[in-house]
């Protein structure tokens, strides 16, 4: 017990320099922790988005292929629309093995069914779907029928209300999807057939009406036959069909996915330099803070205290510095990244997946770990330097 009461009377009796080795610690941890947070949470966004649309390859209208990416992953407002034949005429192509179109509709905004601002419907043919077919089977055994709808996460019925009201047409939210962090948890996907009664009716009972052209879709999503050659279906359908563009769902998001590549290498390069330079100004601070205490350390040595009790205690003070820091580091890094959300997905150009309960407690664990690592090699020279001294050499001046 005094051998702790004599560490936190240290850390207290210099604690100008303890909390320059604290706040080190906590920035290169900050640096860290945010960094893995944010290229973490975006890379695993842009997965599972890629692995919610379950195609192999997407047909588009030619040049629309960034404009449906940031659809999907933005919920940006789109207008894309092409013949609906293109979905027969892609089920003719060699290696397809299933084509499903979907129509992108308006984006409703200030929408009071969305826990965001904007909300975009998706309509779909149940007959053909390979996309949503797998959460209906497991959770709606009949599908949806006229009116009804699944939404994301961030979808809801409003208080008070039994239904969402779409251009005035009542719609019954049969569930929800699990989260992507894309813009796959603000969208509301219904049949086409719930899509054809709501531009009907919106005509006499909205304020204005959907307008979606007759004969068209705005994607056909294709998934291809073990042992075919993607890229060759793909290039074989734009030889074929003209004005489309067919996208590999592995290219999807590839200027996000480089933008984030770009990111996470000039991350680690300011990290490093980042934790060599807190490296050095703690390994000074440790130095001086050690050589002020020369005179007390040569006393316990003379008293008969070891050369590894000096050091063990000199090594906790550190290790209490860093656990601190670490941990005020990655709190604040975390919380930055839960309240800055917004900001911070406008400036990577892609949404990311607010970490689980698991990811969290690792990234705790990552930031005690790694302050602990910048911290104590800092203070483990200069502590073994001293400890190994004779008591006499140590008081000396």
């Amino acid at each position: 017990m005094n051998w702790w009461i004599w560490v936190w009377h240290n850390i207290e009796r210099s604690a100008f320099r303890s909390w320059i080795v604290l706040l080190s610690a906590a920035l290169v941890t900050f640096f860290a922790v945010t960094a893995t947070s944010l290229v973490g949470g975006a890379r695993a966004s842009l997965s599972l988005a890629r692995a919610r649309l379950g195609a192999d390859l997407i047909v588009v209208p030619q040049g629309a292929g960034r404009q449906m990416e940031n659809a999907f992953l933005m919920s940006a407002p789109v207008s894309l629309w092409m013949p609906a034949y293109v979905a027969d005429e892609t089920a003719q192509i060699e290696g397809v093995a299933a084509v499903s179109p979907q129509l992108f509709l308006f984006t409703l905004r200030g929408a009071t069914c969305c826990a965001v601002p904007e909300m975009f419907m998706v309509a779909y043919d149940p007959v053909t779907d390979f996309t949503l077919r797998p959460w209906l089977s497991q959770h709606l055994a009949g599908g949806l029928g006229i009116g009804e709808a699944i939404g994301g996460s961030y979808v809801f019925v409003p208080s008070g209300a039994a239904k969402i009201l779409v251009y005035n047409y009542p719609i019954d939210l049969r569930g929800n999807l699990e989260p992507t962090g894309t813009g796959l948890d603000q969208t509301m996907f219904f049949t086409f057939a719930t899509a054809a009664e709501i531009s009907r009716l919106s005509e006499v009972q909205a304020e204005q009406k959907l307008n979606i052209p007759p004969d068209s879709v705005s994607a056909v999503l294709i998934r291809t036959l073990p042992g075919y050659d993607t890229s060759a279906i793909a290039r074989q359908i734009q030889r074929t069909i003209p004005d489309v563009e067919a996208i590999e769902s592995i290219n999807l998001f590839a200027s996000q996915r480089s933008r984030l590549d770009s990111v996470l290498k000039a991350s680690l390069a300011l990290l490093f330099i980042i934790a060599v330079l807190s490296v050095m100004l703690m390994a000074l601070v440790f130095s001086i803070m050690i050589n002020e205490r020369r005179r007390e350390i040569g006393v316990l040595r003379a008293l008969g205290a070891r050369q590894t009790t000096v050091s063990q205690s000199l090594l906790t003070e550190a290790a209490f510095l860093a656990l601190v820091g670490g941990g005020l580091g990655t709190g604040l890094a975390l919380m930055a990244v839960s309240l800055l959300r917004g900001p911070l997905i406008a400036w990577l150009g892609a949404p990311f997946l607010a970490p689980s309960l698991l990811t969290v407690f690792l990234m705790i664990g990552e930031g005690l770990a790694l302050s602990l690592f910048t911290v104590m090699p800092a203070a483990w020279m200069p502590a073994r330097r001293l400890s190994q001294m004779e008591p006499a050499q140590v008081m000396r001046a």
